[in-house]
């Protein structure tokens, strides 16, 4: 018993339809792609501030990845197309929100280059910031342990813009008995000044109260102004 192959038939293959080609995925317009980068932009900040409200709530060992998104109304999920961790968004946090309270800062200042001016409003702007943000204040002081990057590039960055300040006004003529070498000590000493100033006026301060009390303002500028101020000519 003979088989016999079957041979091509080239009537039968010229039948057939030819194979597609892969589909090529649609090409988005600029507008959609800007569209969609604004979309993630905003999801990430309402991460952000979940995040750092619910810190500020629990703390850093509390706020767990199901809390923060519960408060941010999204799945567990969406968070890791955000942050590879918890511990990448806590190092995230602290300087994030720092900046934006030393441009709050910076605004408030806007164009005074009188120094003991520019100090007295940036010293209350900073009280400001801080009432209007309570949960700031335990995002800052938890950090040093919880999310020790964090805290380092929050300070580095208020040091750097401090010194930058009192750089600018020592080109105006003011500190004039200070050396150029001296003003990132002088940086440290007012900012730690201020720091506990800060503290205390949180913690007593009545609910709602969005200033330092006047009488605290007189004391710290007179403070400053007895050992910063430009010598008698």
């Amino acid at each position: 018993m003979s088989t016999s192959r079957s041979r091509p038939n080239a009537e039968t293959d010229a039948k057939r339809p030819a194979a597609r080609a892969p589909r090529q995925p649609r090409k988005l317009s600029e507008a959609s792609l800007q569209a969609r980068a604004e979309r993630a932009a905003r999801t990430r900040e309402e991460f952000l501030m979940a995040a750092a409200k619910v810190v500020g709530e629990t703390g850093y060992r509390d706020a767990s990845i199901q809390r923060i998104t519960a408060a941010c109304g999204v799945a567990l999920g969406t968070f890791y197309l955000y942050f590879p961790s918890r511990q990448a968004l806590f190092d995230t946090l602290l300087p994030h929100f720092g900046l934006q309270m030393l441009d709050y800062v910076r605004e408030r200042i806007g164009n005074e280059e009188r120094f003991f001016e520019a100090e007295e409003i940036g010293f209350r702007a900073v009280f400001e910031y801080l009432s209007d943000n309570p949960w700031f204040w335990r995002l800052l002081n938890e950090a040093e342990v919880e999310a020790p990057t964090a805290w380092a590039r929050h300070h580095a960055a208020v040091h750097e813009r401090y010194i930058h300040f009192l750089k600018r006004m020592k080109a105006r003529g003011e500190l004039r008995q200070y050396a150029k070498s001296e003003l990132p000590t002088l940086a440290d000493l007012l900012i730690a000044a201020r720091d506990y100033v800060y503290r205390t006026h949180l913690t007593t301060a009545s609910k709602g109260a969005r200033t330092v009390p006047n009488a605290t303002v007189r004391t710290y500028r007179r403070f400053i102004e007895s050992g910063l101020a430009n010598p008698a000519a």
